[in-house]
C-alpha cells in the first residue's frame, strides 16, 4: 500500500523561486514525530534518546547543508547562544541532509561542541515526517523546533527564505520560556 504524500508549493523561497515542502505542516502542540537520525559515530540517534527518556528538552535547528555559508554561520551562532542555556534541561541538534563524515569534519573546524550533529542523509524520512523536505532540492529547508521533555512541540520558525538566517532572539527566547 502507497500513502500520498503531502506537497505544500511555495511554502518557502529559495534565492526568491518558490519551493514545495513535501510532509505534514506540523504545528505548535502536536507531538513530535519520532525519528532515528545518524550521528557522526555513525550511531542511529532517536528523539527519545536525545529526551533522556523524558528529562530534556531538545532544540532541533533544520539546515539545508552545513558546508553553505549561511547554514555554516547559523549553527556557529546557535553553538554559542546553546552556552547560556541550562544543559541538564534541554540539548540541542544540527540536522542537515549532509553525511555523517561531512557533518563531523565541520563541527571539528568550527570547534563546534554544544551541538551534536545528526543526518538525514539516507532516506530523508525526518524531513519527509516533519514536513521539511524541499522537493526540488533534496535538501531540508532552514527550520527550528523546539520539543519539550515530554515530546511535544512547543515553538516552530520555519524560515521564509531558505538562503536567510532564523530569528535568533526569538528561538532563544521561547527556549528560555521553556527550560527556565
Amino acid at each position: 500500500m502507497t500513502t500520498e504524500q503531502s506537497e505544500r508549493s511555495g511554502a518557502i523561497t529559495f534565492k526568491g523561486n518558490p519551493m514545495t515542502l513535501l510532509g505534514p505542516e506540523l504545528k505548535v502542540g502536536d507531538k513530535a514525530p519520532d525519528f532515528q537520525l545518524t550521528g557522526t559515530d555513525l550511531q542511529p540517534t532517536t528523539l527519545d534518546q536525545l529526551r533522556e527518556n523524558g528529562t530534556k528538552a531538545v532544540l532541533l535547528i533544520l539546515v539545508p547543508s552545513i558546508d553553505t555559508s549561511v547554514c555554516s554561520l547559523e549553527t556557529s551562532k546557535f553553538n554559542r547562544h546553546i552556552a547560556t542555556l541550562p544543559s541538564d534541561r534541554i540539548v540541542a541538534v544540527s540536522i542537515s541532509a549532509d553525511t555523517p563524515f561531512a557533518q563531523k569534519r565541520w563541527a571539528i573546524q568550527e570547534h563546534v561542541d554544544n551541538i551534536t550533529m545528526l543526518s538525514d542523509h539516507k532516506d530523508r524520512k525526518f524531513a519527509d515526517d516533519y514536513g521539511v523536505h524541499i522537493k526540488e532540492l533534496g535538501l531540508l529547508t532552514r527550520a527550528i523546533y523546539l520539543v519539550d521533555k515530554d515530546g511535544v512541540i512547543r515553538y516552530i520558525q520555519t524560515v521564509p527564505e531558505v538562503a536567510t538566517e532564523p530569528d535568533y532572539d526569538e528561538v532563544l527566547r521561547a527556549a528560555r520560556e521553556l527550560v527556565g
